[in-house]
């Protein structure tokens, strides 16, 4: 090959031209981004699973929706959702109100909000707590416990608002007089729900910002990264040391990969966690409660939570049979089912593929030189080596974590060494020491039994006998 080091070689811009010997899945997962379909990687490890899976989430546009929980005022334990195609819907304009000089509105009003004087009738700033005309005080401000006691007694404190009944058209309504700078603002019953419904869309909290990322791994460890909880406060909903229930939401990972790519490694091991991944498929939204009955988060619960995301999931051959049936099922219905590729065939194109990956894994790291090339024909062959031992073919590995780690061995030699590049030295080296412990246990002691003999500290006598 006439390349001198990994230097020279150019890395796609595409994540997916990344993606090396998996042409068919390639092909397919631009479908999968495309058409928003499901997807079920079946391989060995450190085939390219999740790199694949990284590269459909390239190829998605970013998220559109931004999903805040609101504080719900009547039920505080049911918070609900809004769905928001910008953040800019989240600030409303205040309603319009009909704003009146302080003597157009009755005595008593203006007399309850500062401005006029009970003494003396006239008009001042509602700033003043002393009328400017004959000194009297028309309100008290309070400035510790016991001043009441002492300046002001009989002297009314001052209001912000003021509710009062007005008859228009044969009808009683509820008004209220409100002060907002010199002058008073008339809200109607109209206004007034309007200002209630922006007061409970003032607390909310953003479950989901529109700069999330398009792609979320789970592991489904638990219950709560998956699906959601609701956090406990050992104070409650306690209106004065508590919380409210609706910022204790915590979303999960179906509801994170709204919008975007859900990648679950080891499908299997979810177990009966993938009954409630098939529900969330299934309705495109799952609602998010507490999952511990003795935290105060157990009554709440926020239905209606968005999680429309594109599964991407990969699994063993031999654990297929341990994939729950509908949600295979689910997968198929909608998506498809791809068997990677462990070799490629030895030929010049693959061979820069594979050169492309040594380029690819030495600028991911960041912290070791690049190959000349001797240490790219080592590696090479060691590619070749290990699809025959482990294929039974002749070509190219793509087992490629097994030569990612003799990589990064052979950098981090190189830099103890002071040397600017990878040699083949290096290579060698790496490729003797990054084997797995079954194969230095064979090597070492000629078997594997005999390696576990040893590690007790027994040996195998000439007669068959074992001592200690």
């Amino acid at each position: 090959m006439d390349i001198s080091s990994t230097a020279e070689v150019r890395i796609p811009s595409d994540p997916m031209l990344q993606v090396i010997g998996q042409d068919e899945a390639v092909k397919i997962g631009r479908l999968v981004g495309k058409q928003r379909r499901n997807l079920l990687l079946v391989g060995p490890p450190g085939t390219g699973k999740s790199m694949l899976a990284q590269a459909i989430a390239s190829t998605l546009p970013k998220p559109k929706q931004e999903v805040l929980v609101l504080h719900n005022p009547e039920k505080p334990e049911r918070p609900l959702i809004q769905i928001n195609t910008s953040t800019s819907r989240r600030i409303e304009k205040k309603p319009v109100a009909e704003l009146l000089d302080p003597n157009m509105v009755p005595a008593f009003v203006a007399e309850k909000l500062g401005f006029r004087c009970r003494r003396c009738a006239k008009i001042s700033s509602p700033d003043a707590s002393t009328c400017f005309f004959c000194g009297a005080d028309k309100y008290r401000k309070v400035r510790g416990p016991f001043e009441d006691l002492l300046v002001g007694v009989g002297v009314p404190d001052r209001e912000e608002r003021v509710h009062t009944t007005r008859f228009r058209d044969g009808r009683e309504e509820l008004i209220v007089f409100e002060r907002r700078g010199d002058k008073i603002a008339l809200l109607t019953q109209k206004e007034l729900a309007k200002m209630a419904e922006m007061q409970q869309k003032a607390q909310f909290k953003v479950l989901l910002p529109l700069s999330r990322p398009n792609f979320v791994q789970a592991t489904g460890a638990s219950e709560t990264e998956l699906l959601g909880d609701v956090r406990h406060d050992p104070y409650g909903s306690h209106p004065a040391i508590g919380s409210l229930p609706y910022t204790r939401v915590v979303p999960g990972a179906v509801h994170e990969a709204h919008e975007g790519v859900l990648f679950i490694d080891e499908l299997s091991s979810l177990g009966r966690l993938q009954r409630y991944l098939l529900t969330a498929m299934q309705e495109k939204k799952y609602p998010i409660s507490g999952r511990n009955q003795t935290s105060t988060g157990s009554s709440v619960r926020v239905d209606g939570v968005p999680a429309d995301f594109i599964l991407v999931a990969a699994a063993n051959i031999n654990d297929l049979s341990h994939i729950l049936p509908p949600l295979r099922s689910r997968i198929i219905g909608n998506g498809y089912e791809i068997l990677m590729n462990t070799h490629m065939e030895d030929n010049e194109a693959n061979r820069m593929k594979m050169v492309q990956f040594f380029a690819q894994e030495i600028v991911r790291d960041g912290r070791i030189p690049h190959m000349d090339g001797g240490a790219i024909e080592e590696m090479l062959d060691f590619a070749r080596r290990k699809a025959k031992e482990i294929e039974g073919v002749s070509g190219l590995t793509l087992r490629l974590r097994l030569l990612s780690g003799a990589i990064k061995m052979a950098g981090d030699l190189a830099i103890t060494e002071g040397k600017e590049m990878i040699g083949k030295d290096e290579v060698r080296f790496a490729i003797a020491n990054s084997r797995p412990i079954e194969e230095q246990a064979r090597e070492k002691y000629g078997s594997w039994f005999k390696a576990s003999l040893a590690d007790y500290g027994m040996k195998k006598e000439s007669g068959g006998s074992e001592v200690g």
